[in-house]
């Protein structure tokens, strides 16, 4: 399907429609995870296995224009519950690991706190807020291995500049319980293990495998380009390809992954001033 720009432009939604749609969605989840034909990663090891596939951290803390730190301190308090969720679990041949029935849903009795959250293109506090920045490192971290990514939803909102960016720009994936999930499938004859962990300064993980794979892979943008809509707002987009490289560094295929599209929540140009 053709992307219209058209779309980006924010529809307002009555509160009762808004959680009418929640219930709506969140009840054809839970059926899709109790009778979908699909075998769901469940199981843990404690003990890591032997090789690291590809690694990657961010940093836990930055400094954002009109946001109170204390939303983000409560960002790692729910980051470390989420992580446990998540960390030493075994995706076997044929299974699907999700993001959300790993984690369940976040609330006030498990531990979670108010973190940040993006709404309409706003930034609240929501319970549980912060927790893309988990989502966001586990698909950057599939997209290096062999492994299948299923179920991803881009970002409505390009929230940052570009200033100390280290990947390209729509390379995360947004999470809202329990329909916005991240799905990752393993098509492949070996047991892959997620790692997740976190230091004083950073959120870490790492995918680790049984064999060494005969395949790395080399992540990038392309047709990137941004746009001021017709109804004042200044739009984004590109799109993210893969490179594919055998184990003597030769070139051997070139994957496309992704598009992205999203409204900009600062001005993109500088004036220039005489």
């Amino acid at each position: 399907m053709k992307f219209n720009s058209a779309d980006l432009n924010p529809r307002r939604r009555s509160k009762l429609r808004l959680l009418l749609g929640k219930c709506y969605y969140r009840t054809k989840r839970r059926l899709y995870w109790r009778f979908g034909n699909v075998k769901f990663a469940t199981y843990k090891e404690s003990t890591p296995l032997p090789l690291i596939c590809f690694s990657h951290s961010t940093p836990l803390l930055r400094k954002l224009k009109d946001v109170d730190m204390y939303l983000q301190y409560h960002k790692i308090t729910n980051l470390k519950i989420a992580a446990k969720k998540v960390n030493h679990i075994i995706l076997q041949p044929g299974e699907t690991f999700s993001y959300w029935k790993l984690i369940g849903k976040p609330t006030r009795r498990k531990g979670y706190k108010k973190g940040l959250i993006l709404f309409s293109g706003a930034f609240l506090p929501g319970m549980g807020g912060g927790l893309c920045q988990l989502s966001n490192l586990i698909y950057w971290m599939t997209l290096h291995t062999p492994l299948t990514v299923v179920e991803r939803y881009r970002h409505s909102y390009d929230v940052f500049p570009d200033s100390n960016r280290t990947q390209p720009f729509g390379s995360g994936a947004t999470c809202v319980y329990n329909y916005r999930d991240l799905m990752i499938r393993n098509d492949t004859s070996q047991p892959f293990q997620l790692m997740i962990w976190l230091t004083d300064t950073h959120l870490c993980g790492c995918w680790r495998m049984q064999n060494k794979i005969i395949e790395t892979y080399q992540v990038y943008e392309k047709e990137h380009y941004i746009k001021r809509e017709l109804f004042g707002k200044y739009s984004r987009h590109n799109a993210i390809y893969r490179k594919v490289f055998d184990l003597a560094g030769k070139e051997i295929a070139e994957e496309y992954i992704t598009e992205n599209h999203a409204l900009m929540m600062y001005e993109p140009f500088l004036e220039i001033k005489n």
